[in-house]
């Protein structure tokens, strides 16, 4: 994985950079994490892909990773507030409980 500032080009040909989280309280293993396995995944009009994931250590708040088009390189990950809201609009309605037994 390779992150990066603002999307500033690497070389392929050159040693990579050193990973760096410019964003406090957000850790490169929840990125990872959320890399690994997105709760849900989009690609963007322009390529790049918005990947979210639960992250439970902080406090079961969605984290939103953006990758370019490599789906390696991160260009930006933060905290994304709707994500929940958007997510239970779009979910549909649980069935109704069974009557209890007795």
């Amino acid at each position: 994985m390779i992150v990066t500032a603002y999307s500033q080009p690497t070389s392929k040909t050159g040693p990579a950079p050193t990973p760096k989280v410019s964003h406090p309280g957000i850790e490169e293993a929840w990125i990872l994490r959320v890399m690994a396995k997105p709760l849900e995944e989009r690609r963007q009009p322009d390529g790049r892909y918005a990947l979210w994931g639960l992250v439970p250590e902080a406090e079961n708040r969605a984290l939103r990773v953006i990758t370019l088009e490599d789906r390696e390189t991160v260009h930006n990950a933060f905290f994304d507030r709707g994500f929940l809201r958007t997510l239970s609009r779009t979910q549909p309605p649980s069935p109704p409980a069974p009557p209890p037994t007795r």
